[in-house]
């Protein structure tokens, strides 16, 4: 006789756990908060993160049987990466007060501040909201920043729209406990800008179950979202902020008076990922559909509340919303959404082709008004030897109370500039070791990321921000060596998998693995729009050259014009990148004898005159070629002809 089978439901994650318990987030923080103890519980560790903090340790500080040198990370929630200029000259001062001394662009658009010591959180947060800052849902299972393009054109309907979007998108999605004003602030809810009308009611209108009634989370309960949640909107063309990295992404539509129609929808994006744990991806958003401008609102509240009833809860490396379109399929997710939105979503409007854009240099805001971008290597503000960024940042914002805006290659946008103050602030600027001419700007550097890792990150297994400098040297030298030395590549590296630099949509990608190893990534593009693969599971750092050189070399001499190297490597595939790289030989270097004895057999020089050698210059560089190749190739056409 057979026996009916029963399954045993599995157990939620112990965070899920935490988050019913914690009261909306006030316990074990609020209790824990007034101990005399320089670190919080385990338990306290994972609720502080809502609250937009990480614990960290200086783990070059460790001293064997001593305690951790404790300190935490503060993360500000930052839509579209504004931040006014009171917010700005309170976080430098807190930075040097209670800090590092120095402050970090995120990759989301937001400001670190790193080395707070515990008794020192109260007042930095505390400072931080009264400066129209926050730090709420920076961190945490929830929605996190919103991202839109930083670019401050005000002749652009488009742009001011995906700003408009974004600060209603996180204020839509912002946690409504009390605890972070009773814990931080004693009760007091400090100047904030107020939240349209409409956001409220919509937060609050129960669409289809998207809402719990009489809860102090109306969208998102006691148990919040499975995993972090994360939100962009951007304009037709501009991947500024890596549209396809997100699990939920707006498009603007306008019509061609510039007025708003409604918003493209893609849904499923998301990085994070463990090593040689296959049911663990990276994974590029899907094209979900259309919706007018009046439901918007109801469609994001949708999309959350699939994710939310419908993530995994019991296994937190599967809990992603990437992980539940890929399980189901783009066509269930949508079925299912729309089941909350109470009406079909309409088809994906047409787009042109997406590029990326870094705003550097100075530029016209569109009402007589300027704006410039600042390239900052890896983030980091810092005042260092003649580079002193983060004092002529306080000076130029102090004196001319300028908002900035930080973008998602984390640099840095000042705005709202009048013309005639344009020479003294580049002055400033200058003088104090800013480049303001982004030709000037390595052009490695330019286009890099990387994730902060040692020695503060609990999750870096190897060096991310400090070695990424000196790896862009050696492969701006090799560069150099192999006749190619202005190629563009885009170059990020992390130090674990979660991918916070997103590597994985890098041209040359290198996500740490073990100390001085790291997997490497290739053939994303330029414009961030596909996902890049694993070519080599673990590389010693020290074996760089000796693995870049034969990629380089078939890249220099097989590429097609403008082809970019992650063209290349995804056009070439890697079984030709390997075989190539397999029976490449480097030249041997040449002695002086063989050398002289070389020319005298070989080289021959042929002068032109000035108007053709410039020509020349220009056509190497711009098809990347050496000039005598160029030279050749025209000689061989020539003579063939003859």
């Amino acid at each position: 006789m057979m026996t009916a089978s029963v399954t045993t439901p599995k157990k939620p994650s112990k965070v899920e756990n935490l988050k019913e318990r914690s009261n909306f987030l006030r316990e074990p923080i609020a209790t824990e908060l007034q101990q005399d103890t320089t670190h919080f519980s385990e338990d306290g560790i994972q609720i502080l993160k809502f609250h937009g903090s990480y614990q960290q340790d200086n783990r070059d500080n460790r001293v064997k049987g001593q305690e951790k040198d404790y300190q935490f990370m503060l993360r500000t929630r930052s839509p579209g990466g504004f931040i006014p200029p009171q917010l700005y000259l309170t976080l430098e001062n807190l930075s040097e007060e209670y800090g590092n001394q120095t402050l970090r662009v995120t990759t989301r658009q937001g400001y670190q501040i790193h080395g707070i010591l515990k008794k020192n959180l109260k007042t930095v947060i505390s400072s931080i909201v009264k400066s129209m800052g926050s730090t709420l849902g920076a961190c945490g299972d929830l929605n996190r920043n919103v991202m839109a393009p930083p670019a401050p054109y005000k002749n652009r309907p488009d742009y001011q729209y995906a700003w408009e979007y974004a600060d209603k998108i996180a204020d839509l999605l912002t946690p409504q406990t009390g605890a972070y004003y009773e814990i931080w602030l004693d009760g007091e809810k400090a100047i904030t800008a107020e939240e349209a009308p409409e956001v409220k009611a919509y937060r609050q209108k129960n669409l289809n179950g998207t809402n719990f009634d009489d809860s102090e989370e109306p969208i998102y309960g006691t148990h919040y979202m499975p995993r972090k949640f994360k939100c962009s909107v951007t304009v037709p063309g501009d991947n500024s902020i890596d549209i396809y990295t997100h699990d939920l992404s707006l498009v603007v539509i306008v019509d061609k008076k510039g007025k708003l129609q409604g918003f493209n929808i893609l849904a499923g994006g998301g990085l994070g990922r463990t090593h040689r744990k296959e049911e663990t991806f990276a994974r590029s958003a899907d094209e979900i559909g259309y919706v007018a401008k009046e439901d918007v609102f109801d469609l994001v509240k949708a999309v959350v509340a699939t994710q939310r009833d419908y993530g995994d809860r019991v296994n937190r490396r599967h809990a992603r919303m990437k992980y539940l379109i890929n399980d189901w399929g783009v066509e269930k997710f949508t079925a299912k959404l729309e089941e909350y939105f109470g009406k079909k979503v309409e088809p994906f409007k047409k787009l042109p082709e997406w590029k990326y854009e870094d705003y550097l240099g100075w530029h016209e805001q569109g009402d007589g008004k300027l704006f410039i971008g600042i390239s900052v290597e890896n983030g980091r503000v810092k005042n260092e030897g003649n580079f002193q960024l983060k004092e002529a940042l306080k000076k130029v914002i102090a004196k001319y109370e300028l908002p900035t805006r930080l973008t998602a290659n984390h640099n840095i946008i000042l705005y709202e500039i009048e013309p005639q103050w344009q020479e003294d602030i580049s002055k400033i600027l200058v003088d104090h070791g800013v480049e303001i001419n982004p030709d000037n700007v390595n052009h490695l550097t330019r286009y890099s990321m990387a994730c902060p890792a040692l020695p503060t990150c609990g999750l870096a297994t190897t060096e991310s921000e400090r070695i990424l400098p000196s790896i862009l040297e050696r492969i701006d030298s090799l560069l150099a060596k192999l006749g190619i030395p202005d190629e563009n590549i885009v170059i990020r590296m992390t130090g674990c998998p979660n991918g916070c630099a997103r590597p994985y949509m890098a041209e040359l990608g290198f996500v740490g693995d073990s100390p001085n190893v790291y997997q490497i990534w290739l053939g994303g593009c330029p414009n961030q729009t596909r996902l890049a693969q694993v070519y080599v599971d673990k590389l010693n750092i020290n074996e760089l050259e000796k693995f870049l050189e034969p990629l380089f070399v078939f890249f220099r001499d097989k590429k097609q014009n403008n082809e970019t190297f992650g063209q290349f490597c995804h056009r070439v595939g890697f079984d030709a990148l390997r075989a190539f790289a397999d029976k490449y030989q480097p030249k041997k270097a040449v002695t002086s004898k063989a050398k002289k004895s070389r020319k005298k057999r070989n080289e021959h020089r042929v002068s032109v005159n000035e108007d053709w050698y410039q020509k020349l210059k220009t056509t190497s560089k711009k098809q990347n070629k050496p000039m005598n190749q160029i030279v050749a190739e025209a000689l061989e056409t020539y003579f063939g002809k003859k």
